[in-house]
């Protein structure tokens, strides 16, 4: 997919997030929390503290290892936030969800200071759809310590799906992208293991980009990083299956069991307890085929 690439580096089987160190000798499961009164699944569901809070607690029981806290929606048409909204919503669910639950949040943001202010608020980790290119990010990111996770799009939320095309095949754009934002991060001092990937599906893709681009998924493993993969409810399910939001689950779990053997690390998602058990089920048959192997040759 991007032959500048080591492609004999392999992701850490660990990552250190904060207080945390996240397992990633297999795949974990990331519960998605969104304090938002627009985002296309569950906006609005969960801007009480309260709510937010039984939310999560009900998701980390269900087994997810993190809670991503979202404060501004990137679905498609989405308008911006200032920066002082989005950490008016997203600060004090943070900072709740560290102290009551001690749980690793993940916080979805591009901006410089949500992820100052969440870092110091005992944050894990941080998950950018812009890839750390807004004004500041990447040095706010470096001086939080923590991980992050760079996300390819095309456009920005307000736009990205009017009739997004691509001059060469879309897993190969996706994985010049995300190369090129790595080399950046290093260049600039953010460390590459502190560096995870995410394919962005819905984020300016049609239906066929999204498809073909979790068929060859694989070729990303070339990067060397942990990959990070949200589908969870997304159009591309609705599409493809004719179901509204509400009926995604079905196509959901059965492209969470895909991305685990294309190799995701992490899947970002709303239905955690069925995704678990998905996800569980396709890792032991991909163990169990490692076996074999190793036996073999053996």
């Amino acid at each position: 997919m991007h032959s500048k690439t080591d492609s004999s580096l392999a992701p850490p089987a660990s990552l250190r997030c904060g207080r945390h160190l996240l397992d990633l000798s297999f795949p974990r499961v990331m519960g998605i929390l969104n304090v938002t009164p627009d985002s296309f699944s569950d906006g609005g569901k969960h801007l009480a503290l309260d709510d937010a809070l039984h939310h999560a607690e009900k998701m980390l029981a269900e087994g997810a290892a993190m809670i991503d806290v979202g404060g501004e929606s990137t679905r498609p048409g989405a308008q911006p936030i200032s920066e002082q909204q989005e950490l008016d919503r997203v600060a004090p669910v943070v900072e709740a969800l560290v102290r009551e639950l001690d749980a690793l949040v993940s916080v979805d943001t591009s901006s410089p200071e949500v992820m100052r202010e969440t870092a110091s608020l005992g944050a894990g980790m941080l998950n950018d759809v812009r890839a750390l290119e807004r004004e500041g990010a990447l040095m706010a990111a470096m001086a939080s310590g923590l991980p992050v996770c760079l996300m390819h799009r095309q456009g920005e939320p307000g736009d990205m799906q009017q009739a997004p095309r691509y001059e060469m095949p879309v897993e190969e754009a996706v994985g010049d992208y995300l190369a090129a934002r790595v080399a950046a991060c290093e260049a600039a001092g953010l460390r590459r293991g502190r560096l995870l990937l995410d394919p962005g599906f819905g984020f300016g893709k049609t239906v066929e980009h999204n498809l073909r681009l979790l068929n060859r998924m694989d070729g990303l493993r070339s990067l060397g990083l942990p990959l990070l993969v949200g589908m969870s409810r997304k159009s591309m399910i609705g599409k493809v299956l004719a179901r509204p939001v509400e009926e995604r689950l079905a196509g959901g779990l059965a492209l969470s069991a895909m991305s685990v053997e294309r190799g995701a690390r992490i899947l970002r998602v709303h239905d955690v307890g069925p995704t678990v058990d998905a996800v569980n089920m396709a890792w032991a048959v991909i163990q169990e085929g490692c076996e074999r192997r190793d036996t073999k040759e053996g």
